[in-house]
């Protein structure tokens, strides 16, 4: 019970908007089931990414800067998603507000004194439940209109 009461409910309730308003999209767009797998795999990395060590995601990314054919690889990849968040600014823009909700969460659960993998899960189940909620309230929605 202790727990229930170190948890940081505002960061919890802003994280399951976040992705309730997500899954809500997502239904809307009426996407296929292959979008929605690739999705909650996207949403496990990202939150895996925003739990790691920074001396991982260090050695993860000196990785692409090793040899200069890397480096510029990395940098026509990087040109090309630069071109793509200026095509699809919206889309930019969604992926920006659940990433800054993820952040928050973490920052919040990491200042509670939560170990980062009870940060992870604690943040997988609220973004997870968040989707879902999301994807049936607008399914109930449109049932009833």
């Amino acid at each position: 019970m202790v727990i229930f009461r170190r948890l940081p409910w505002v960061a919890i309730a802003l994280v399951f908007l976040t992705y309730g308003s997500l899954g809500w999209l997502i239904y809307k767009a009426k996407v296929p089931l292959s979008i929605w797998l690739l999705v909650i795999l996207a949403m496990l990395l990202v939150e895996g990414g925003m739990t790691a060590l920074w001396t991982q995601i260090a050695f993860f990314w000196s990785a692409f800067f090793r040899s200069k054919r890397r480096s510029f690889f990395f940098t026509l990849f990087m040109s090309f998603m630069l071109f793509l968040i200026i095509a699809r600014f919206k889309l930019f823009l969604d992926s920006l507000v659940v990433i800054s909700a993820i952040m928050l969460g973490r920052l919040d659960f990491q200042t509670s004194g939560f170990s980062r993998i009870s940060t992870f899960w604690f943040m997988s189940f609220f973004s997870l439940s968040g989707l879902a909620l999301g994807a049936v309230l607008a399914k109930l929605l449109s049932l009833a209109v």
